[in-house]
This record gives C-alpha cells, sequence and structure tokens, in this order.
C-alpha cells in the first residue's frame, strides 16, 4: 500500500492554513518545500546570473531579478520551460526604464504589505493581540 489518498476537499475542510499544511502528506510537504529549494538555488546560481548579464545583488546586481527558466543556452534545461516565472507574457518589454523602476517599487511595497500581514495572521493565531485582527475571530493554532 502506497501512501493514503488526500482529496483537496479534505484538505479545505481542515481549517486554516496551519491546519491544512499540516493536512498534507509528507510527501507533498517534501514537494513544495523542494521546488522552493529549487527556485531559491536557481535564482543564486551565478553562472545563470551571468548568462543572463546580470550579477549577484550582494555584488552590484539588480535586487529581485530573477533568471530567465525559458533558455536556449548552456544552461537550458532538458525538457522544454515554455514560460518564465516573471512577465511569462512580456507585457513590460515595452515599458520605459521609468515605468519599471516605478513598478519594482510597487512590487517591493506589495510584498512588505504581504509580510506585514502574513506575520499579524501568524500573530493572532497565537494569541498575540493585532489591532485590527482581534475581532476577526482567527482560530489559534
Amino acid at each position: 500500500q502506497g501512501t493514503p489518498v488526500v482529496s483537496f476537499a479534505d484538505i479545505a475542510a481542515a481549517g486554516g492554513p496551519a491546519d491544512q499544511w499540516d493536512a498534507l502528506s509528507t510527501p507533498a510537504k517534501l514537494q513544495i518545500l523542494g521546488v522552493i529549494g529549487f527556485l531559491e538555488m536557481w535564482s543564486e546560481t551565478s553562472v545563470v546570473l551571468k548568462a543572463d548579464g546580470q550579477e549577484h545583488y550582494v555584488r552590484g546586481g539588480k535586487p529581485g531579478y530573477f533568471p530567465k527558466l525559458s533558455r536556449s543556452d548552456e544552461m537550458a534545461f532538458p525538457h522544454p520551460v515554455p514560460l518564465n516565472l516573471w512577465d511569462p507574457f512580456g507585457f513590460t518589454s515595452k515599458m520605459t526604464p521609468e515605468r519599471k523602476e516605478k513598478a519594482l517599487l510597487a512590487e517591493v511595497n506589495n510584498g512588505r504589505l504581504a509580510m506585514i500581514g502574513i506575520f499579524g495572521m501568524i500573530s493572532a493565531s497565537k494569541g498575540l493581540q493585532v489591532p485590527g485582527l482581534d475581532t476577526v475571530g482567527i482560530k489559534p493554532y
């Protein structure tokens, strides 16, 4: 017998995000962490960054730059990868550098707000007082 089958309905019925994570099987968790680990490793690899004409951000490169996944050079994957993570359909290719800078700043600020929100939710789920979230009724984890 293999791993027990867990449906999407089972995971959705588990409760909040922490309970849903707990409802995942160990192989599913390892798969998620493996993909995240690969993407992190790919974005930090100097050889890949140099192939894209970039440097690592601690060596003067562009913070937040993610190397292309869809490539035809020596760093290409053995299987086809049709889209990149950043701008998969090329919507920003016609933007001016000033507009790109403004969009990057907006994206960074959105990420910061998302992190504040996530930590607020985590804090509230641990029973800490978080203004604005105290009355929402977040289930303790």
